[in-house]
């Protein structure tokens, strides 16, 4: 294996997927009468998916009786409209781009089913350009465990401290340092409400996608 590699998290680091996703929350709660929640809060817990937004709109922890059918729920009304207000964080473009100059390979390792991964990354423009994207679904285990990540640097053929993971969870920094790969922390992103991104280990943090670059 040789070379070197760049790897990113999808929701809330390449992506701003939370309007869609707490569009699909929010249509759980009106459905029940209750009222809307603000962006603000929807962004706070994207990254964790259905069980964080499930848990922060009513409150479900996954081993709740009701958890099953509202997952299913709000998955159903997610795949319904999952590219309505979806995009690209500003300077992701800009970023991609300069890696396929360099001809840097890069690849995507999400905890997102691939049921949605595939098709977003076809539909803003970068299916057929990443060097892999492995989905939460793709592997045995998800993030915080190494595995997603290895399978995407023998995807790649890189070592794993060659690699870069850029992620705006704390679950990333764990999934990298146990794979042995550098993580960095998208400070534009989602980072939970936990502790702060600049407790998790991480050996750096951005503010901006084009501050990837003197890593490289």
């Amino acid at each position: 294996m040789t070379g070197k590699a760049v790897l990113f998290d999808f929701d809330g680091t390449i992506a701003d997927t939370a309007p869609d996703l707490g569009h699909a929350l929010n249509r759980q709660r009106i459905a029940r009468n209750h009222p809307p929640l603000p962006i603000e809060l929807v962004r706070m817990v994207a990254s964790a998916g259905a069980r964080g937004l499930l848990e922060l709109g009513f409150g479900l922890k996954p081993e709740d009786p009701d958890y099953s059918a509202m997952r299913e729920e709000f998955l159903d009304f997610y795949t319904e409209q999952f590219y309505r207000d979806t995009c690209l964080f500003p300077g992701i473009a800009e970023l991609l781009e300069h890696l396929d100059k360099q001809a840097v390979p890069w690849g995507v390792v999400t905890n997102k089913p691939a049921k949605f991964t595939q098709p977003l990354m076809r539909l803003l423009g970068l299916h057929h350009r990443a060097g892999c994207i492995i989905s939460g679904d793709d592997t045995a285990h998800t993030k915080p465990h190494p595995e997603p990540l290895l399978a995407a640097c023998r995807q790649m053929n890189v070592l794993p401290n060659r690699c870069i993971y850029l992620g705006d969870d704390i679950r990333d920094v764990q999934a990298s340092l146990a794979a042995g790969i550098i993580p960095i922390v998208a400070l534009y992103g989602y980072l939970g409400n936990g502790a702060p991104p600049d407790t998790w280990g991480a050996a750096e943090l951005i503010d901006h996608p084009n501050d990837l670059l003197c890593y490289l």
